[in-house]
């Protein structure tokens, strides 16, 4: 086994190895190259190698997503690490830890006209937990050092000032990995190197001060009578939940919101939330209340005097516009770090799990008699029947092939979203409850969709979807620029020749400025794409073969697979504005 001869790149390897973190994802690069050898060298680490800066790290975010633990993505010096911020951004809002590490220059060399060389210090400052900046090794390349900066050299022993830089930089790291896996949050460590870079040893005789994390028990959790009091004294309480991980809350709570007559559930897709009695398709609640002659009554009938919200961000435009404007008595946020003050009229922040809430709220039923679940149950299966035949009488479009799209997804898959229309038209259907969704609605981004499902697809044993936009496809193309696409991971791309949600939302206008500049019609191949990656492809533009394709699409193969699907730019916004005409 091989370690880097410089001292802070074997720590690292030893701070991370003492904490289990096994899934190093690495670009290539020069200054990098004393962590590249020392992590690639040791069998206890998963190492990836991805060229591509931005997809690497959405890559990264799709592991950690799945695990819940941090991964590790190292690059090199100068603008390489300014192309993680997107992933380090959506990893922020998302509470995913991931663990970035930048090799830097020498400080010396910072703005005299090196090449490759930016201010990497505290560089994402504004979307981080934590930022360490480790000092330089003054026993490694020591006469560059007495040259350039002899001010680094504070003792006159070598010996001695080593050792005061390894305790620095043991303290840092401790403190930075503690919080990422205490916090689930990025957390980015700078560690500048002077050449020369690629000197190994066979042992690694460094030990450096560990100090792991102690476990916390959990949260006070105070004034439990006063919550319980209100919760089952109110007879309008409405739960909604936002991303949220597979197998989360357990299901006898679930069992007992759902028979609560005066609980309405709100789920979404990303919810990974499934009870008959939940409402999941949110906005064909709203849209029709929006729309009706009496809709301050209705709406003040969905009213709810407590909101209870927790899992990640919500989709719906409409609720958050909703209970802006009839904003509830009490909104209580369930989550142990933090709450966001979504509809602006937060009351309480939990700083607990699900799980635990409910097991004190829930305890005792509450007695109130309501008809709140009842009323708006039946306002539901009208919009569901009415859904049902709007389905059976529109062309081929959008809405129609996400209908048979998500209706096709075999049982226990793994569902990836992209952003923009995608995750919006998979809200308006039901999938099957064993299917588990993901999309990045952190930051809400079309950048990196493809990259986070490849990464997902690593440690997942059933098959991997990827349902996608063009645009989003197109973008992150280089995804596919790597070696660990597995023969069963699938990705359909909606190709609707352009940014077809711009044509839904206020201000469309047919002209060449909104074709050009926001809706971005393209003419581009998809199947250049899929060639050039090695993936089998498919391209179809009507019903009947997307029937037959999607019967194909799932099945065995040597090769993961594309299906593209064409459909009609200029039907498909009216064929979704229609529809909520209809089920209204």
């Amino acid at each position: 086994m091989k370690y880097s001869n410089i001292p802070t790149a074997q720590s690292l390897v030893h701070h991370c190895k003492a904490r289990g973190i096994k899934n190093i994802i690495i670009s290539p690069g020069s200054r990098n190259a004393p962590l590249t050898i020392s992590f690639s060298e040791d069998p206890f680490f998963n190492c990836y190698s991805i060229v591509d800066e931005r997809c690497a790290a959405f890559f990264a975010l799709g592991i950690s997503q799945q695990l819940m633990q941090p991964t590790v993505i190292l690059c090199t010096s100068g603008s390489a690490l300014l192309n993680y911020y997107p992933a380090i951004a959506e990893a922020f809002y998302s509470d995913i830890p991931l663990i970035v590490i930048s090799a830097d220059r020498p400080s010396y060399k910072v703005d005299i006209g090196d090449g490759q060389t930016i201010r990497q210090e505290n560089v994402f400052e504004k979307h981080i937990g934590h930022s360490a900046n480790l000092k330089q090794d003054v026993c490694h390349s020591t006469h560059k050092i007495r040259k350039y900066d002899p001010d680094q050299l504070a003792e006159e022993n070598i010996d001695q000032s080593q050792f005061l830089v390894q305790e620095y930089n043991d303290k840092a790291l401790n403190k930075a990995l503690n919080i990422a896996i205490a916090n689930n949050t990025p957390v980015h460590i700078n560690i500048p190197f002077e050449e020369p870079l690629y000197e190994t040893v066979e042992e690694s005789p460094l030990l450096p001060q560990i100090e792991l994390l102690k476990k916390q028990g959990e949260n006070g959790l105070d004034e439990w009578q006063d919550y319980i009091h209100s919760w089952q004294n109110a007879s309008r309480k409405m739960v909604l939940v936002g991303v949220n991980p597979p197998n989360a809350v357990e299901k006898m709570y679930l069992e007992i919101l759902a028979k609560d007559p005066t609980v309405v559930v709100m789920t979404e897709c990303t919810s990974n939330l499934f009870h008959p009695n939940f409402f999941p398709n949110i906005d064909s609640i709203i849209a029709p209340i929006e729309k009706s002659a009496n809709k301050e009554e209705l709406f003040k009938m969905l009213r709810p005097e407590i909101v209870l919200t927790f899992g990640g961000l919500i989709v719906s435009k409409k609720i958050k516009a909703f209970l802006r404007d009839y904003s509830p008595l009490m909104h209580w946020h369930v989550n142990p770090k933090k709450a966001y003050n979504t509809f602006f009229s937060l009351t309480k922040h939990f700083k607990t799990t699900p799980n635990e809430l409910f097991k004190n709220l829930l305890a005792n039923p509450s007695s109130q008699e309501s008809n709140y679940y009842d009323y708006w149950t039946k306002r539901k299966d009208h919009y569901k029947l009415r859904r049902q035949q709007y389905l059976l009488e529109i062309p081929f479009s959008d809405m129609w092939v996400f209908h048979k799209t998500l209706e096709s997804i075999p049982s226990n898959y793994q569902l990836q979203l992209s952003n923009s229309s995608t995750v919006r038209y998979a809200q308006l259907f039901d999938l099957e409850p064993s299917i588990r969704v993901f999309c990045n609605r952190g930051t809400s981004g079309i950048d990196g969709s493809t990259s986070t499902a490849i990464g997902a697809s690593i440690y997942e044993p059933s098959p991997t979807l990827l349902i996608t936009g063009d645009l989003s496809f197109i973008y992150d193309s280089n995804g596919l620029w790597n070696n660990y696409i597995k023969p069963n991971f699938r990705i359909i791309v909606i190709n609707n020749g352009g940014g077809g949600i711009f044509r839904i939302l206020p201000g469309k206008e047919e002209t060449d400025n909104f074709n050009t500049f926001f809706e971005t019609t393209h003419n581009l191949n998809i199947q250049s794409i899929a060639e050039m990656y090695n993936f089998e492809f498919e391209s179809v533009s009507n019903k009947i073969d997307l029937i037959e394709a999607l019967g194909n699409f799932y099945k065995a193969s040597e090769k993961p697979k594309i299906l593209e699907i064409k459909t009609p730019r200029l039907l498909n916004n009216n064929i979704l504005l229609s529809y909520f005409d209809f089920i209204s």
